[in-house]
C-alpha cells in the first residue's frame, strides 16, 4: 500500500490504485468460485460459464470495495481531510488519510459511511436478483448477483465489528473520544481491542487449519495477523502526530546540510554527491546565496550522454512552497505534506531567503522510532 502503486483511474478526484497483492486475491476468488462454489450451487453448466461467473464476481468485488472506500473518502472530503487515494490490496481496500479526523462526529460519520455503502449494495443486488429471477434471466447471472449481495452483506457486518482499525472500531474510537475528550487515549483502547480481535482470529484460523480447513484457516490467520499489526500501527501514527504537533521543524532539521555549487556538471553531481550521500534533493548554493535545489527527478529527465555537458545550474529549481519550509513550521504539518503523493520527501528549511537546514522523513525516523519504543503497549 505505497504511493508507488500505479493509479488505475480517478473517481470524483480520488486516485484508485491497485496493490499487486490484490491480483493474488482476485485469482484466488475466481478460482475458488469457478472450481468450487458455483459448480456445487449451479450444476450442469458449461465449464466456461463457471469461469466467466468467477471473473464477473471478482470484478464485482473490486467495484464493491471501491464503492465502500469511496464513501469514506467523500465524507472525509466533506470535513476537509486530505485523502491520498484509494488503494486495494489483498485484505480489501483503504482510503489513505494523511491526517486524523478533526472531531468525534467526523470520525463516526466517516466510519459508518463504508458499512452503509456495503449494506446499500447488498440491498441493490438482492433487489436485482429478485427482478432477474422473475424475468427468467440466465442462472449464471442470478448466481453472480446472489453471491455479490451476500459478499457485500458480509463485508458490512464484518466491518461493524468494534475492532480498530475496522470501521466498527473507528466508530468505537469516536465514542470513546467524545467521552474521554482525548484522541490518544481513545485510540489506545480501540487499538487494544482491535489487537485482541486479531489474536482471536489467528487462534480460530489455527484451529480451523488443524481441523482440515486449510484454506479457510490460513485466511483467518492472515486476516487476524493483519488486523493486529494494523491496530498497533494506527496507534503508533496517532502517537507520532501527537508528539510532533506544535514542535517547530527547526528542532528536527539538519543544520549543516550538504550543498552543491551550480557550476559542477551533472556527472559530478552523481559521482561526488548522489552516490556518496544517497540524497534525492540537494540545495544549490553559490557564494552563500541559496539559488534553489536540484533533485534526482530532474536529473532523470536529462539523457546520460549529456551529463558531462550540462551543469547543475541549468536544472536548478527555484525555491517555492513545494521544496521549502519555514523553521517555525509545525512538524506534524510538514510530515503530513511530505507524505502526500508526488511530494518531495526532503525540504529545505529557509528563513528570509537563507538556508537554515534540511529536513526529511528519514531525519524524523530515529526520533519517531524511539518515541514509539517508549509509548506503544507490548
Amino acid at each position: 500500500m505505497t504511493q508507488s502503486n500505479p493509479a488505475l483511474f480517478r473517481l470524483f478526484g480520488f486516485e484508485v490504485r491497485l496493490d499487486p497483492s490484490w491480483l493474488l486475491l482476485a485469482l484466488l476468488i475466481t478460482w475458488t468460485l469457478a472450481a468450487g462454489l458455483f459448480p456445487a450451487s449451479y450444476p450442469d453448466l458449461p465449464h466456461e460459464t463457471y469461469w466467466w461467473m468467477g471473473i464477473a464476481s471478482a470484478v464485482g468485488i473490486f467495484l464493491s470495495i471501491v464503492f465502500h472506500e469511496l464513501s469514506h473518502s467523500l465524507v472525509a472530503r466533506r470535513f476537509g481531510l486530505p485523502i491520498k487515494g484509494i488503494t486495494l490490496f489483498i485484505f480489501g481496500g483503504v482510503a489513505e488519510m494523511t491526517e486524523e479526523p478533526p472531531s468525534p462526529k467526523s470520525e463516526f460519520l466517516m466510519a459508518i459511511a463504508g458499512p452503509l455503502a456495503s449494506f446499500l449494495l447488498a440491498f441493490i443486488f438482492s433487489m436485482a436478483y429478485g427482478l432477474a429471477e422473475t424475468s427468467d434471466w440466465h442462472v449464471s447471472i442470478l448466481g453472480v448477483m446472489d453471491y455479490l449481495g451476500t459478499v457485500n452483506l458480509m463485508l458490512a457486518i464484518f466491518n461493524l465489528v468494534p475492532a480498530f482499525p475496522l470501521d466498527g472500531g473507528r466508530m468505537l474510537r469516536a465514542g470513546l473520544w467524545h467521552w474521554k475528550k482525548n484522541l490518544t487515549g481513545a485510540t489506545r483502547i480501540a487499538s487494544q481491542i482491535g489487537s485482541g480481535f486479531g489474536i482471536v482470529l489467528m487462534v480460530l484460523g489455527g484451529l480451523a487449519f488443524f481441523q482440515g480447513n486449510f484454506i479457510g484457516g490460513m485466511w483467518w490467520f492472515l486476516i487476524g495477523l493483519f488486523l493486529r499489526g494494523a491496530a498497533t500501527a494506527s496507534y503508533g501514527q496517532v502517537i507520532v502526530r501527537e508528539v510532533l504537533h506544535g514542535q517547530p521543524i527547526r528542532r528536527f532539521m539538519n543544520p549543516a546540510p550538504v550543498v552543491v555549487p551550480p557550476s559542477i556538471t551533472l556527472q559530478q553531481l552523481v559521482d561526488d554527491y548522489i552516490y556518496k550521500h544517497h540524497f534525492k534533493l540537494f540545495p544549490v548554493v553559490e557564494d552563500s546565496k541559496l539559488l534553489g535545489c536540484i533533485t534526482t527527478q530532474e536529473l532523470k529527465k536529462v539523457p546520460r550522454e549529456e551529463w558531462n555537458r550540462r551543469t547543475v545550474g541549468e536544472l536548478t529549481t527555484p525555491c517555492s512552497p513545494d521544496n521549502t519550509v519555514s523553521p517555525d513550521t509545525d512538524t506534524a504539518q510538514v510530515l503530513s505534506t511530505m507524505m502526500r503523493p508526488d511530494s518531495l520527501t526532503r525540504r529545505m528549511v529557509v528563513e528570509h531567503g537563507h538556508l537554515k537546514g534540511i529536513v526529511s522523513i528519514k531525519d524524523l525516523r530515529e526520533f519517531i522510532a524511539l518515541k514509539l519504543e517508549l509509548e506503544l503497549p507490548r
